[in-house]
C-alpha cells in the first residue's frame, strides 16, 4: 500500500508535530509549519492529530495511488485534482487505486498537508518522523521527496477498491477559517530585549508594516521594511530561542523564527509571535506584509487554549463521523 511520486514538487517532506526534548543538545524540534492544518488533515482521516503527514509547497507534486485509501488535504489551496477532477480541502476523500493526485493552480496559502488513514511510513529519528534535511535524518532518508519515491501507508485502509469511481467525497468536512487571521496582524509579546529599542523603534514595530523577504524559509522569515535601532550595542551571550521569536539583526532588520529555527541565538529578542498566530504566519508567502500587535501573556495563553479546545472539539466530531461513515 503506497503512493509513488510521479513528478516532485518544490520542497515536499514528511513531517509530524516535531522532535521535542533535544534542544539542549542542539537539535531543533522542526515539524510541520502549520500545526492547525496538519492536525485538521489528520483528524479528518481518523488519525492522531500528530501523525506523520506530507507537507507540500507550490509548485506541488504529482502522485499516483497504488491502492485505494482515505486521504484529506488541508492548508493552502493549490487546486487539487484526482484524475483531473477537482477535490475539496478539509474533507475526507476515499480514493480508488491507480488514480493520480495533482495540483493545477496556486490560489491561496503557502503549505498544504496531505494525510492518509494511519499515517505515512518514514524513518523515525529521536521519536519523530519529521524530516531534518541538515542532518539527513527522519522522513524519507532525511530529504525532500523526489521522482519515483514510494511512500508506504502505515495501516490497512478502511475501504475496498472503487471499480466505477476514482474518488468519493465523504460527509466528513471541516471549516478552518476561524483558525486563521483574516488580516495581516500578528499578535505578539514583548521580548527579553524589547526595552533596548529606542522610542522611535518602539513606535515603528507597533505601527509599521513589515514584508516577508524572498530569503525566508522553514528556518525563519526575514522581514524587510523600516529598520529599528537599539539603545544598547553590547554583545549578548547566546540564549534559547523558539518558534515565533523575533530577533533584531545588526543592520536593524528583523527575523521571525519558524519551525526549523536554531536552538540558540545571540541577537536581541524584541518580540515573540504568539502560538495561536503561528499557523497564520505559516501560510504567508514571501512578499506578504505583517503588522505586529502587542498583547499580554494572559491574552496569549487564553487564545492558545481556545484554539486547542476548538481543535479537540473538531477531532471528536470527525471521529464520530468517520466511524459512522466507515461503519466502525
Amino acid at each position: 500500500m503506497s503512493i509513488q511520486i510521479i513528478k516532485p514538487g518544490l520542497f515536499d517532506t514528511i513531517q509530524d508535530a516535531g522532535r521535542y526534548g533535544y534542544q539542549h543538545i542542539g537539535i531543533n524540534p522542526g515539524g510541520v509549519m502549520d500545526e492547525v492544518a496538519a492536525s485538521v488533515a489528520n483528524m479528518l482521516v481518523g488519525n492522531n492529530m500528530h501523525e506523520a503527514i506530507i507537507e507540500l509547497h507550490f509548485l506541488a507534486p504529482v502522485m499516483r495511488f497504488e491502492k485505494a485509501c482515505v486521504i484529506a488535504l488541508s492548508g493552502a489551496n493549490f487546486s487539487a485534482t484526482i484524475n483531473e477532477q477537482n477535490i475539496p480541502l478539509n474533507t475526507a476523500i476515499v480514493v480508488a487505486a491507480a488514480t493520480q493526485l495533482s495540483f493545477k493552480l496556486y490560489k491561496k496559502g503557502a503549505r498544504c498537508y496531505l494525510a492518509v488513514y494511519g499515517g505515512w511510513e518514514g524513518n523515525k529519528w529521536l521519536n519523530s518522523y519529521s524530516t531534518n534535511t541538515k542532518v539527513k535524518a527522519g522522513g524519507l532518508n532525511g530529504r525532500p521527496l523526489k521522482k519515483n519515491d514510494v511512500i508506504q501507508f502505515k495501516a490497512e485502509q478502511p475501504t475496498a477498491e472503487l471499480p466505477d469511481e476514482s474518488f468519493i467525497i465523504t460527509p466528513i468536512q471541516i471549516n478552518t477559517d476561524a483558525f486563521y487571521n483574516a488580516s495581516n496582524v500578528i499578535r505578539c509579546l514583548e521580548g527579553r530585549q524589547y526595552e533596548w529599542l529606542d522610542d522611535a523603534s518602539k513606535n515603528k514595530i507597533k505601527t509599521a508594516l513589515f514584508k516577508i523577504g524572498i530569503q525566508s524559509d522553514r528556518m525563519g522569515y526575514r522581514l524587510t521594511g523600516d529598520t529599528l535601532e537599539s539603545t544598547k550595542q553590547k554583545q549578548l551571550l547566546s540564549s534559547a530561542v523558539t518558534r515565533g521569536t523575533v530577533q533584531l539583526l545588526p543592520g536593524g532588520e528583523l527575523i521571525l523564527l519558524m519551525a526549523d529555527h536554531q536552538t540558540t541565538g545571540g541577537y536581541p529578542v524584541i518580540a515573540n509571535a504568539i502560538s495561536a498566530d503561528m499557523p497564520s504566519l505559516a501560510q504567508m508567502q514571501p512578499g506578504s506584509s505583517v503588522q505586529f500587535n502587542f498583547i499580554s501573556l494572559a491574552e496569549a495563553e487564553a487564545l492558545y487554549m481556545q484554539q486547542q479546545q476548538n481543535l479537540l472539539q473538531l477531532r471528536d466530531a470527525c471521529t464520530l463521523q468517520f466511524n459512522k461513515f466507515f461503519d466502525r
